[in-house]
């Protein structure tokens, strides 16, 4: 499907996959969140990204982990399971049956939501348990629905878990959550994708490289980096919107 773009889309998929690589290792979650958009302004079909997103992930989760689970909290990760898993597979039915245009108009609203979250320095925290599990449970249904979920759940991971163990956690739920994607996709016939994948796997694997040297830094910088992206997110999902609308 992929060699069947023109060439600007190639070019401009192959950029947004090194910058996806780039914020998956450089913060710890946010690929998808901070791609998908751009990606359906290339091709406006999510069942088409979801897969070779997640693939990538996958891959590239398992590459970081493979020295560092010794660096992941468990015990919170696995307390956290129970409220997270039984809505992200309710998101992933609805990535199914759901028209393209609703799933559309939802992704680029909820990005829209953290892009002026972010452009105004504004963070989601809770001290109440039962507004933890509510940004949980909602974080996982939007994560099996679009990926973009991971704001939601790192606001209750951030205050759950060590700063040093935080990526690392983040990641191995990730690889857990889009594991069980990959594998309803797959009962439900939808296309992996996996030869795209495949392809754009280098491309992905720089910005991978590149946002692993850069994590602290971007770290430092974190509401400096999120305020420029939160501005450019936005003009993104305006247009997104604004297409599908009048489309």
């Amino acid at each position: 499907m992929l060699l069947e773009f023109s060439a600007l889309q190639i070019f401009l998929t192959a950029l947004i996959f090194i910058w996806s690589g780039f914020v998956r290792s450089g913060l710890g979650f946010g690929g998808a969140a901070l791609s998908l958009p751009l990606l359906l302004i290339v091709y406006d079909q999510p069942i088409f990204w979801m897969p070779i997103i997640g693939a990538h992930l996958l891959l590239f989760s398992a590459l970081t982990l493979r020295t560092r689970l010794r660096s992941i909290s468990w015990e919170y990760l696995l307390r956290s399971m129970p409220i997270i898993l039984p809505t992200t597979i309710a998101g992933v039915f609805g990535l199914i049956s759901l028209p393209n245009k609703i799933i559309l108009i939802f992704i680029y609203s909820v990005t829209l939501f953290y892009a002026i979250m972010w452009m105004l320095r504004v963070t989601i925290h809770s001290s109440n348990r039962w507004v933890d599990r509510f940004l949980l449970a909602l974080g996982g249904y939007i994560v099996g629905t679009s990926l973009s979920g991971a704001p939601l759940i790192v606001a209750v991971y951030m205050k759950n878990i060590a700063p040093q163990h935080l990526r690392n956690t983040l990641l191995l739920l990730w690889f857990v959550l889009v594991g069980i994607k990959m594998a309803t996709f797959t009962v439900f016939d939808v296309d992996l994708q996996l030869d795209s994948a495949l392809m754009l796997v280098p491309v992905a694997a720089i910005g991978h490289i590149i946002g692993l040297k850069l994590h602290d830094m971007i770290l430092e910088k974190d509401q400096q980096f999120k305020r420029v992206i939160g501005v450019a997110l936005l003009v993104v999902c305006v247009l997104g919107l604004w297409k599908i609308l009048n489309s």
